[in-house]
């Protein structure tokens, strides 16, 4: 369910907890009562406490700690493990009232809340005081002889916190059988503005707490279950709901890969912003290429953590050094956070919680989480995937870029899916595989999809060495893919093959150098011969025009000697 901004909610008291306020639109309920409901352990003194420290320190609302059950030394000493320093609170803005039945007393008559509603009322006038937490109520309601009595205090007790407009929460025990004496008190659920339940599962071994809100008045709120966690700030819920419609940071800018050849399969790198998938076998350089953008990160300047759920960092600095990828500097630095995380110490939720604290606390412009398929191990794997989700929703959202690796499902590994299917959710998607062949094992990349890029659609073979990491074409030789040895002898093959070829073609260059001389000689000598006979064509052409020209002026001579008529042109005359 979204919360829709144009409704006019019940005005809200901020809790100040992590994720519960954006549960529950806004806070608790101002000026009304909030039920807090769960079993032992579940937090609900952290979260009372929390809500009153924060309203004290951020907004200036004086509040007061009634304890039922637990004296408040201790309360105030077990909280100094979340750093909330309540010291500098006590006093004018935080107070707290040891409110535990005297079990030595031996009760007399009637037992009712008047007296301590009076030392209260003195005490919020007093501070000013504008909240107020009513610890395990469950214990002094049990003190009442019957379910008549019980409500007829809780009543009481209502009507004096509407009366002094008070902003409360009440936390009681959840009744685990019929009979219970909490179960008598079951209808202040009905009673209060706004009831939360708090739960906790054990599955396969690892905790998971979660807790749902049951009813809010006059306000939405999002209503799935809701997991959370103890950390140590105190209480961290996390959203399960994810908001489609929010408006995610998106970026044009391009972010080299740490591969060069790489960059250009993808058109320049990746997109700022955007969630990266490496999936692979075991071995197949997950880790290095997510290292080798964590190094090309923190060389642009931009802070970067690396979480590892396979091993501790100093080790993640040695093994990445050996191929070039040398991220000490960066660490010693400060631009580059490496943690170690083990799936297996907590939920899904609590490392969401803990990698979002640690990307706002160090800063982090890229996060790279190794292998986030840990999130699915024991314990985890039915609510991993959401965990996923939200964690790419939230870096959009917060304009970090994310890489994750991931293994791939080894039930359906022709498929390249992953055990907690989260290649859906992905911007880009890089898959490493390995190609068997000739008694060698070669990694291969591919890119199984990048959206909003034109990429490669070729598979590469995938280099590691002291030099660093770089890419190879692939060999395809009649429809098989060669790669290692094989691809350097059907290469070595090809290039002895192109080298016969050359020199074959450059003896039948020379052999045709020698006849096209040869032939040019023999056209220069001919070319000679006809300049001779054309000489020879033209004189005895020239002598015999001479010989004709002197015998007709012979003739002309006889003529004119003759006497006879001058003769014609042709060498006729007339007769004498």
């Amino acid at each position: 369910m979204r919360l829709n901004p144009t409704v006019v909610h019940t005005p809200k008291a901020p809790t100040g907890i992590r994720g519960l306020d954006t549960v529950m639109g806004g806070g608790v309920p101002s000026g009304r009562t909030t039920l807090l409901e769960g079993g032992p352990g579940m937090g609900k003194t952290v979260l009372a406490l929390q809500t009153l420290v924060h309203g004290a320190r951020a907004h200036g609302e004086p509040g007061i700690f009634v304890a039922f059950e637990e004296h408040p030394e201790r309360i105030v000493r077990n909280a100094e493990s979340f750093g909330w320093d309540l010291s500098s609170l006590e006093g004018d803005r935080l107070a707290f009232l040891d409110a535990r039945p005297d079990t030595d007393l031996i009760q007399s008559g009637a037992f009712d809340l008047g007296g301590l509603l009076a030392v209260l009322g003195a005490r919020t006038k007093r501070m000013g005081a504008k909240r107020i937490v009513f610890d395990a109520l469950d214990v002094v309601l049990a003190l009442m002889p019957d379910a008549r009595s019980v409500r007829r205090e809780v009543y009481r007790l209502h009507d004096w916190l509407l009366a002094n407009e008070l902003t409360a929460i009440i936390t009681t025990k959840a009744a685990r059988t019929a009979g219970d004496a909490n179960e008598a008190a079951s209808f202040m659920q009905f009673m209060v503005d706004c009831a939360i339940v708090l739960g906790h599962d054990l599955v396969q071994g690892v905790s998971q707490r979660h807790l749902r809100v049951v009813k809010y008045r006059g306000s939405s709120f999002l209503e799935n279950v809701h997991p959370y966690v103890i950390g140590p700030e105190g209480f961290e819920v996390a959203r399960t709901d994810t908001d489609k419609d929010s408006q995610a940071r998106i970026s044009t800018e391009r972010l080299s890969t740490g591969v060069s050849r790489l960059d250009t399969m993808l058109g320049g790198g990746y997109f700022r912003g955007a969630a990266i998938l490496v999936t692979g076998a075991p071995g197949t350089a997950k880790t290095t290429l997510s290292g080798a953008f964590t190094l090309s990160s923190c060389e642009r300047g931009d802070r970067t953590i690396f979480v590892s759920f396979d091993s501790p960092p100093a080790e993640i600095v040695r093994n990445l050094a050996s191929v070039a990828i040398d991220l000490a500097p960066h660490v010693a630095a400060g631009t580059l956070k490496v943690v170690a995380a083990h799936a297996l110490r907590g939920s899904a939720e609590s490392h969401l919680l803990y990698i979002e604290r640690l990307v706002e606390e160090h800063g982090a412009r890229c996060l790279v989480i190794d292998p986030v398929s840990a999130l699915g191990k024991s314990g985890n794997d039915k609510v991993s995937r959401s965990v996923v989700e939200r964690l790419v929703e939230w870096c959009k959202h917060v304009g970090v870029t994310l890489m994750c690796t991931s293994l791939i499902d080894v039930e359906h590994r022709d498929a390249e899916g992953t055990p907690i299917q989260i290649s859906t959710i992905a911007d880009t998607w890089i898959h490493l595989d390995y190609l068997v062949r000739g008694g060698e094992r070669n990694r291969t990349l591919s890119i199984v999809k990048s959206r909003g890029t034109e990429h490669s659609n070729q598979v590469r073979e995938l280099l590691l060495s002291h030099g660093g990491v770089t890419l190879a074409d692939v060999y395809v030789a009649g429809g098989e893919v060669l790669m290692g040895t094989l691809r350097f002898e059907r290469e070595r093959a090809e290039r002895q093959t192109t080298h016969e070829r050359e020199e074959d073609q450059e003896r039948s260059k020379r052999l045709l150098d020698v006849e096209t001389a040869e032939l040019g000689a023999r056209l220069e000598i001919l070319r000679t011969q006809l300049a001779l006979k054309e000489r020879e064509r033209r004189a005895l052409d020239a002598a015999g025009d001479e010989d004709v020209d002197r015998h007709s002026a012979g003739l002309r001579s006889v003529h004119d000697l003759r006497g006879g008529d001058r003769m014609t042109t042709d060498g006729g005359g007339s007769d004498g």
